[in-house]
């Protein structure tokens, strides 16, 4: 993982940093969350185990993210929905299984609603959430931070999870509020395993609860890990990543 990363030329969009290992199916993916990369410990984790056991696997970084290009204050919810998409369609060409972590949890669920609607449902094998966080504009901010981004153009917040600021655009969050999934039925009938810590101070286990009441798959679990936090970074949380991907990808 220490080599340089591949890159996806796009003309007239910011170029997008990838890994990209090949192997057999389903092509896994992961996404990771809000101002993070393909650096972190899960993706990385993820993919190496991919590599080791000769399965396809995808890392990206988001435009404005990590190594691709782009400013970060530029992109929408749907522009790194559509950085998701054109890297798969370059990369994956069969079955896709995605894991998503807390805001990639929400990309990965318009993903596979993309790619299903224009590739039919057998494009996506399944997904698995970490602490996933579909909606986060509609519960994750107070009335008045949500005056601030609307009124002033961004929210900026201290994070534990970096040394840089959260910073929330306006246009981030108007994409956000207008692609919403909770509160109506998610027609996605792939497997989905949904992992969350029930120490999450970020994204509330009830998130996770709600999302697999609206998804319309009948295959839907939902784990909560005593004493996890968001992150679910710990040894034991990442073998239970990749043994839940493991058992996903098997089953293909």
């Amino acid at each position: 993982m220490e080599t340089p990363p591949d890159y996806l030329e796009r003309p007239g969009r910011p170029r997008l940093a990838y890994r990209h290992v090949a192997g057999r199916g389903p092509a896994i993916v992961f996404l990771p969350g809000y101002m993070s990369d393909m650096a972190g410990g899960k993706a990385t984790a993820l993919f190496d185990w991919a590599a080791a056991e000769g399965h396809a696997c995808l890392l990206l970084d988001y435009a404005g993210c990590g190594l691709s290009d782009g400013l970060f204050a530029d992109q929408t919810l749907l522009d790194w929905r559509g950085d998701v998409l054109d890297l798969i369609d370059a990369k994956a060409d069969g079955p896709v299984l995605i894991a998503g972590s807390s805001m990639g949890g929400w990309l990965m669920l318009l993903t596979a609603l993309a790619l299903a609607q224009r590739n039919g449902p057998g494009r996506v094998a399944g997904l698995v959430g970490i602490a996933a966080a579909p909606d986060f504009t509609e519960w994750g901010f107070t009335p008045e931070e949500k005056a601030i981004i609307l009124a002033e153009g961004a929210l900026v917040e201290d994070t534990p999870y970096g040394d840089q600021p959260y910073v929330t655009t306006r246009g981030f969050f108007q994409s956000g509020e207008a692609n919403r999934l909770l509160d109506a039925d998610i027609p996605l009938a792939c497997p989905v395993r949904l992992l969350h810590g029930q120490e999450d101070g970020d994204v509330p286990p009830a998130i996770s609860l709600r999302l697999a009441a609206a998804l319309a798959s009948e295959d839907v679990q939902v784990t909560l890990v005593k004493g996890g936090d968001h992150r679910l970074s710990r040894d034991g949380d990442i073998a239970l990543l990749i043994d839940t991907v493991a058992r996903l990808a098997a089953a293909n």
